[in-house]
């Protein structure tokens, strides 16, 4: 594919004045093994986002190697005078080597965060080539060094080619927009604002102002302010009287700010338009999270980017199935495990009021007796950090910067192989030099007292499973609560394995791991031990979705850990989907626990429903068995139901709302 810049520049109004285009550079690319000996070999052509690893596991290994993308830009005489050009790289796995007519540009390490490149001086008239070396490949200075998760290789998100002019809001700090809006101080009665705009001025011709405007949802301004812009960095303050508030689930309000680089004359040169929301939150050693000074409940889902056939090459639109899909279940809150996900992703949590935390990619091994930090990383570290603070800082849903996951120091098993408390440490001052305004945290599988003072929160992994998980669960966070130093204390992952063609009757057989009945049991004396833990900041579930693992060999999928509360594929809505939905969602529901396990081998049974309603009936076969009232876990269990031989319809009625599956009762003589 060509693409013509000076039409694409041309499809605004005017020429040398005009604002930025940004075009997406989704087509026209071809793709080759760096390693292919064949000189001839032929390109295979390829639309963005894209990774070649997705279906790829074999054994403990999947394919990690550098892969050449290749695309044409064709640029006209006139389309080089006066403009600037910049490709910017939403995510690119794991580092980035950019080359324009075969001359380099630059490299960028980390494959979770934005970055852009200036190709300005790079371009000539008329044909020009746009290369990436996109690698996947292990380096012990990029993170994630380990990890229990599969790191896809490629371009895997979208590509942007910005055009501006000579003087512009730079796109070039750190991956961001170039406008930064900072939270100063924020109460219902009044809201402090500083906009941070850093620019790129080369035209020499001076006399440029930088107008900041705030907009509300109805598009009325609410606060103006500019300056002269004859530095490289611009603070404007911005205060609104008696703020309409960011309210998660409940009001996510959202507030516009448009940052317009102007002439003497009033014409714009360059503009950027962010969303925000405003809010102020806590977190109470006794009383958990406190959203604008309410108690808010933190609950919900671990989240990775990665779906069926696709890996972490997702579309908009998968990016809003999964919104959907966790937004139903009256989640609260998503912790993007365990790397900045998607700019699109986090915008799509500013609208639904989905609070977020947000991690950098240092993470352990996933409980294997390895490590996720060595010394070499550090700077690494450090400049994913800074990238994924200031591209998310204007999100109101981020409220919580993550420093790491499972790096493993405790007195027995896991051993570090370089300390990293004292860079934990460091890696929260920066946080707190870059943004003061949210909260540090970490997600931890070993003793709390080896991080205590490196971040504002504590968090943990703990998995304890069925049978008698709800005592070990209740003294566990006690005894965490009681020893943490006075810091809060949340829940970071929990939960158990279970497939969905996997069942088993507790009544009369062996307990099956890795079913969906087991799954759904260790849940259930999970959150019953949880649920009125009011002191945990966040009780977060391991995980949405199904993902591949390489390192995992166990259910029914070999790569795959199957702890999802959805299916891979994200067809398949497992029992554990609608507990929590009747847990957390006044929404009227009824559900049939165990309806897959559609061949029964005793006639004697019980039957499960998950209901946000007060009772329910219970029919088999048409006739009636028993209405009985929900209990504080929001099921009801009606015991010792008889099955007939053959196919029998279930089915559960309240009011208008009901709910059936069939189960075929086989005996063993039969």
């Amino acid at each position: 594919m060509v693409l013509t810049l000076l039409a694409l520049a041309m499809c605004t109004t005017g020429f040398a004045d005009v604002e930025r285009s940004d075009v997406l550079l989704d087509t026209g690319w071809v793709y080759r093994p760096i390693s292919d000996p064949n000189p001839t070999a032929k390109d295979q052509k390829v639309t963005l986002p894209h990774t070649w690893n997705a279906q790829y596991i074999k054994g403990t290994e999947y394919n990690r190697e550098t892969m050449v993308y290749i695309r044409n830009l064709q640029v006209s005489e006139e389309m080089l005078r006066g403009r600037r050009v910049f490709l910017r790289f939403e995510g690119v796995n794991s580092v980035a080597d950019v080359f324009v007519n075969r001359r380099t540009v630059g490299q960028h390490k980390g494959g979770y965060t934005a970055f852009c490149m200036e190709i300005t001086n790079h371009l000539v008239t008329g044909d020009n080539t746009v290369e990436v070396w996109a690698s996947n490949a292990f380096r012990t200075d990029v993170l994630p060094i380990s990890g229990d998760f599969n790191v896809y290789g490629g371009i895997h998100r979208p590509v942007h080619l910005l055009i501006t002019g000579e003087d512009c809001i730079s796109p070039l700090y750190y991956g961001s927009s170039g406008v930064l809006i900072r939270q100063d101080r924020v109460s219902r009665q009044q809201a402090e604002l500083t906009v941070e705009t850093h620019l790129s001025l080369t035209s020499g011709s001076g006399g440029l102002t930088l107008r900041t405007t705030m907009t509300d949802a109805e598009g009325r301004a609410v606060a103006q302010a500019e300056m002269a812009a004859t530095t490289d960095v611009v603070r404007l303050s911005l205060s609104i009287t008696k703020p309409t508030l960011w309210n998660g689930r409940k009001r996510p309000y959202l507030y516009h700010v448009r940052v317009e680089l102007c002439r003497a004359d009033g014409t714009v040169v360059d503009c950027v338009r962010e969303q925000m929301g405003l809010r102020y939150f806590s977190v109470d050693r006794e009383k958990g999270f406190l959203l604008n000074g309410e108690p808010y409940l933190l609950c919900g889902f671990n989240r990775h980017e990665d779906v069926e056939g696709k890996g972490s090459a997702l579309t908009p639109q998968d990016h809003e199935r999964d919104m959907q899909l966790i937004a139903e279940t009256g989640a609260t809150f998503i912790r993007l495990s365990h790397y900045p996900q998607s700019r699109y992703f986090y915008q799509l949590a500013d609208r639904q009021g989905m609070v977020l935390w947000s991690e950098i990619p240092m993470c352990g091994p996933g409980g294997y007796n390895f490590t996720g930090y060595l010394k070499n990383a550090e700077e690494n570290a450090r400049q994913v950090a800074l990238e994924m603070v200031c591209q998310n800082i204007n999100s109101p849903s981020v409220c919580f910067w993550g420093i790491f996951n499972e790096i493993l120091v405790d007195d027995g098993r896991f051993k570090a192989w370089d300390d990293p408390v004292p860079f934990v440490k460091e890696l929260h001052a920066l946080y707190m030099q870059a943004d003061p305004s949210r909260l540090t945290c970490f997600a931890t599988c070993v003793p709390q007292k080896h991080y205590l003072g490196c971040s504002d929160l504590i968090a943990w992994n703990k998995y304890f499973r069925r049978p008698g998980n709800e005592q070990s669960v209740r003294k566990f966070y006690e005894e965490a609560h009681a020893t943490s130093g006075g810091q809060p204390v949340g829940i970071s992952e929990y939960g158990d394995a279970g497939s969905p063609n996997q069942h088993y009757d507790p009544r009369y057989d062996k307990v099956r791991t890795h079913s969906e009945t087991y799954q759904c049991l260790t849940h259930e004396g999970y959150w019953r031990a949880i649920k009125d833990m009011d002191f945990l900041w966040c009780k977060c579930i391991w995980q949405f979705s199904d993902i591949q693992s390489s390192i995992r060999h166990e259910g029914d999928h070999d790569g795959r850990n199957d702890k999802g509360m959805v299916t891979y594929d994200r067809q398949t809505k497992k029992d554990i989907y609608y507990f929590y939905k009747a847990q957390w969602t006044p929404e009227p529901m009824l559900y049939i626990a165990d309806r897959r396990f559609t061949r029964r081998s005793h006639a004697v049974t019980d039957v499960k429903v998950f209901t946000s309603l007060a009772e329910a009936t219970l029919y088999v076969n048409g006739k009636k068995v028993a209405k009985l009232k929900a209990d504080d876990m929001h099921r009801i269990i009606y015991k010792d139901v008889q099955l007939a031989e053959g196919d029998n319809k279930i089915e559960v009625r309240s009011g208008k709302l009901s709910d059936e599956c069939t189960w075929t009762l086989a005996t063993a003589n039969q």
